[in-house]
């Protein structure tokens, strides 16, 4: 079952009952050198905010991640500076002694001078893939999003190459995190929603004197705007004779005080060349309908 963003305050707020909970089974079956990453957890999602990202932006995150060879973590590059954030059905898996477990969400924070990032899998995800299996899960001992993996990545104004992180973490989930950070940042391409939570976990926050929290939802834009020549070509393009379909890709974009700073930025895919000019056509077609 695919949980929707009005439930993610609730989500989060049970499972750090299990964090603070010292006597919980999380606690208590993890090795004491893990104590200190799941303390960096908890803190994370007392204060961070949330984010659902809809079925059709992970996909893009995943796919633009392909390109993506490095990354920044720094506090400036991401949406949030501790964040919780749910992918609508998953977001690819992570091994673990040969078992391939899910990966629903991510949570991050700050951690030693670095950032910490946790990777998560749902309690009804657990559930549901181990229903063949010859034991039982003890539901009540376990949060409903269960951190599987934690690591620490580095903090600074250079990018770092996704190859040369703790080897532990699947890289295309990774790479597809940094994604959707940047993409987060092109408003002509993503639509940012806000969604309150549900009203039983609205009055339990009421009841403890604090505001009932709200759950940004990510998604595509249902339209792209039509271009007819490449974003960022100025006086002096060049004219052509026909017209032809550029792929997606990755450009280090100019922003900032005079354009000073640069960025990763998504440019979609569009067509090049002069209205009513002959179409070139390529032997290889990708259509991607919503």
């Amino acid at each position: 079952m695919t949980l929707r963003p009005s439930q993610l305050p609730k989500v989060r707020r049970q499972t750090l009952r299990f964090l603070n909970d010292p006597q919980s089974a999380l606690r208590t079956g993890t090795s004491p050198d893990i104590q200190p990453g799941l303390d960096a957890l908890a803190s994370a999602l007392e204060v961070g905010e949330l984010f659902w990202v809809q079925q059709d932006m992970a996909a893009l995150a995943m796919s633009a991640g392909e390109q993506l060879a490095a990354a920044r973590w720094a506090t400036a590059d991401r949406p949030a500076p501790c964040g919780l954030l749910y992918w609508q059905n998953g977001i690819g898996h992570i091994d673990g002694y040969g078992v391939q477990i899910p990966v629903e969400a991510c949570a991050w924070g700050p951690h030693q001078g670095e950032m910490m990032l946790w990777l998560l899998m749902s309690r009804d995800r657990m559930v549901s893939e181990t229903k063949a299996a010859p034991f039982t899960l003890v539901t009540e001992e376990i949060p409903p999003l269960m951190p599987v993996y934690g690591s620490t990545l580095p903090v600074g104004d250079e990018p770092v190459s996704l190859a040369d992180l703790d080897s532990q973490l699947p890289q295309p989930v990774v790479a597809a995190l940094a994604s959707a950070w940047l993409l987060m940042q092109q408003p002509l391409l993503i639509d940012r929603t806000r969604e309150r939570a549900d009203k039983p976990t609205a009055r339990a926050y009421a009841r403890d004197g604090l505001p009932a929290p709200e759950v940004t939802v990510v998604d595509l834009r249902r339209q792209y705007t039509p271009q007819d020549q490449d974003p960022g070509d100025g006086e002096g393009s060049r004219h052509y004779r026909y017209r032809w379909v550029v792929s997606g890709h990755w450009r280090n974009q100019a922003y900032g005080p005079e354009r000073s700073l640069r960025r990763q930025t998504w440019i979609p895919a569009y067509v090049k060349g002069p209205d009513g000019a002959p179409l070139l056509s390529t032997e290889k077609v990708n259509v991607w309908r919503r």
